[in-house]
């Protein structure tokens, strides 16, 4: 797969089947578009696109919206990567491309820069400035400007029951098995490991603090959670807590992972956490030998987990 910054770098003259959009999570919704897309361009010896935006286009036009995002665009292309894609086009969204008029739109983008001879989109499919262009528009443009159009139909994607909104839904009610049932694959996280206080050196119970860098990342509710690490091309079970750690009067949130048979010094090395289980609400404990307790039987119920899933 390649990637593209720019619509306008895309190479002349290769002739092109294109979906397009955000393909937040490339669920299983997502999957079946992409399927439909690799059959096509097999089948007429072209080559497939998927075309999408960064930033994401609610980000842009409505300026206090504050949407989380199930994967990084570092994320999507690592998983995108993964696929028969041929070409990944990811096209700054701004202002200025939001106000392209829906025939300008299809006529300039796709046709002059992509060169698209089939569309693969689903039926409610929506494009241009304040969204005004449908799939009726799609196909009287199809016919202007000489490509063909595929329509991924309705029932198609309502039977998969999957938005990438149902799967931001399902982590911010902590559903982990909801959510992984619908990305295929554990919803995951990748960040820095910084210093914090330390306190889990003094319980028994030491962590790595995990920062984010992209600020839009989502992060699933705030509780315990039973997860794989992945550091090194190395992998590692332990439990996870989200939250702001009142028992020890914290005041900000924090992402702190406890490794199961770990000791290595990892302080500034990124690490790749996979939610497994969720399980347990944060708690305000009255004591710190009350949270030592706690721990411990997360720790039980989390190893008895990992057993039974390996």
């Amino acid at each position: 797969m390649k990637v593209i910054h720019n619509y306008n770098h895309f190479p002349e003259g290769l002739e092109t089947v294109v979906t397009i959009g955000t393909f937040d999570g490339v669920h299983v919704g997502h999957r079946k578009i992409l399927d439909k897309l690799f059959k096509e361009a097999k089948a007429k010896g072209l080559k497939s696109v998927l075309l999408t935006f960064f930033p994401h286009p609610r980000m842009v036009i409505q300026a206090n919206n504050s949407i989380k995002l199930i994967n990084t665009i570092d994320e999507r292309i690592a998983i995108l990567s993964e696929t028969e894609l041929d070409y990944l086009v990811i096209h700054p969204f701004d202002k200025e491309f939001s106000n392209l008029t829906a025939f300008d739109y299809v006529r300039d983008v796709l046709v002059n820069k992509l060169n698209v001879k089939e569309l693969v989109v689903g039926y409610d499919h929506r494009f241009g400035k304040n969204r005004e262009g449908d799939f009726e528009q799609l196909k009287d443009y199809s016919h202007t400007l000489d490509f063909n159009i595929k329509e991924i139909q309705a029932q198609d994607i309502n039977n998969t029951s999957v938005s990438s909104t149902k799967i931001r839904t399902a982590l911010d009610s902590g559903d982990i098995k909801t959510a992984t049932q619908f990305l295929t694959t554990p919803f995951f996280i990748n960040g820095f490991v910084v210093k914090g206080q330390q306190l889990g050196n003094t319980i028994g119970y030491p962590t790595a603090n995990i920062e984010i860098p992209e600020v839009y990342k989502l992060t699933p509710k705030n509780g315990v959670y039973v997860v794989k690490a992945t550091h090194q091309n190395n992998s590692y079970f332990g439990m996870l807590n989200i939250g702001n750690r009142p028992t020890v009067s914290g005041k900000d949130k924090t992402i702190e992972v406890h490794l199961f048979n770990f000791d290595l010094d990892i302080y500034g090395d990124s690490i790749k956490i996979e939610f497994l289980h969720f399980l347990r609400e944060e708690i305000h404990f009255h004591s710190i030998d009350a949270l030592k307790e706690q721990l411990t039987k997360d720790k039980e119920i989390s190893l008895d987990y990992i057993k039974n899933i390996s």
